[in-house]
């Protein structure tokens, strides 16, 4: 027959074997080898880099402001979707990713620092992102084919911003390799100069 007083002190045992279960399993307590990408602002990018979170990013906090937009527009059609307060949950949105991209916007610069193309490329991609936010509301006159054509047409524009940046990116390393390579070859032609030039010994 089991003692009663060694119950609680099972469980306790039963709780410490379960947490410690569960730190295991966790991210903190598993091995990796680079940090896991934001899952609410960049959840489709590969690794911790942070110009991979930007390029992510662009398009899904866009996504998310054109489907607030988009709902706005069912519930009340598009002549009257910025009527009053009809429009102020997707103005919400906007306002609050433009101050919430701030930081993956500016690691990315931080992290392409020294590279101008790379720079410059994140800077328009940023630049059209906060042009597209603004265009989500209907024109007078714009049928329903024209408007929902015009504000899917920015995702092939940050699609091919992102390609050049990564592009930039990857060229540098290369431009790097070249420049080293023939620095190191100008002191080994300068050697095989000279020793051509040395006056021969008449022995």
């Amino acid at each position: 027959m089991v003692a009663t007083n060694s119950v609680p002190a099972m469980l306790r045992i039963l709780v410490v074997v379960a947490a410690v279960a569960a730190l295991l399993a966790s991210p903190f307590g598993a091995a990796q080898t680079e940090p896991k990408p934001d899952t609410y602002l960049c959840p489709n990018a590969i690794g911790g880099k942070a110009v991979d979170c930007f390029l992510d990013a662009v398009a899904h906090l866009y996504t998310m402001c054109r489907q607030v937009k988009s709902i706005e527009i069912i519930e009340f059609g598009y002549a009257k979707s910025d009527e009053g307060v009809n429009g102020a949950k997707s103005e919400y949105c906007v306002d609050k990713h433009k101050v919430t991209m701030t930081r993956p916007y500016q690691a990315a610069l931080r992290e392409a620092a020294g590279n101008r193309g790379a720079v410059d490329g994140l800077r328009a991609l940023y630049d059209r992102w906060l042009k597209a936010l603004a265009e989500f509301k209907w024109k007078p006159g714009e049928t329903d084919e024209q408007y929902k054509e015009r504000i899917a047409k920015p995702y092939a524009e940050f699609s091919e911003r992102a390609t050049a940046v990564r592009v930039a990116l990857a060229e540098e390393p290369a431009k790097a390799k070249l420049a080293n390579t023939a620095t190191a070859k100008k002191p080994a032609a300068k050697a095989t100069k000279a020793a051509a030039a040395a006056p021969k010994s008449t022995n």
